[in-house]
């Protein structure tokens, strides 16, 4: 079976309503990027940061795969697909992607803030202070923020093929 890999960003999420960070009228432009994107901003204004994400999350919660998150899953029929994605949205999956990479994070997961590999599923929109984990430390949104490294670079190296060819 042949294998695709797939780079996925923003373009794909906005016919599902889904508010993009650069576009015009983005958030972006709505928003310091260090005041809600940064480990200064946790620490400067957690409450701001929270608001922003479960803001974020609460629109995800209200959003349906489109045609293209569909045709994508579509392919695993007859590919072997993986999709590299820079979307912290779930909706390629909820189409029925199988491999999909998130390389900046997961908005409908959250993680410790004392141990990042502990990571949870949420299955409501609103992440408050005081949500902690087993270990008792406030939980984050698993969002690789600005000035963090993205930890999943080297799982994309991984899925990357050996020749690489551009439409």
């Amino acid at each position: 079976m042949k294998k695709l890999v797939v780079l996925s960003g923003s373009g794909i999420s906005a016919e599902s309503a889904i508010q993009t960070f650069l576009d015009m009228g983005g958030l972006w432009e709505q928003y310091n990027i260090t005041e809600v994107a940064s480990p200064q901003a946790w620490e400067n204004n957690r409450k701001l940061v929270l608001d922003f994400y479960n803001q974020r999350r609460k629109q995800l919660f209200e959003c349906i795969p489109n045609s293209g998150h569909l045709t994508l899953a579509e392919l695993e029929k007859n590919f072997d697909v993986s999709i590299i994605t820079q979307n912290v949205d779930d909706l390629h999956e909820r189409a029925g992607s199988k491999h999909v990479l998130h390389l900046h994070g997961e908005l409908k997961k959250v993680r410790s803030t004392l141990d990042p590999n502990l990571i949870y599923e949420m299955d409501h929109w609103e992440l408050k202070e005081g949500d902690v984990c087993e270990k008792g430390s406030q939980l984050r949104p698993h969002i690789v923020w600005f000035g963090e490294p993205v930890e999943a670079i080297t799982k994309l190296l991984r899925l990357l093929p050996r020749q690489i060819y551009f439409w």
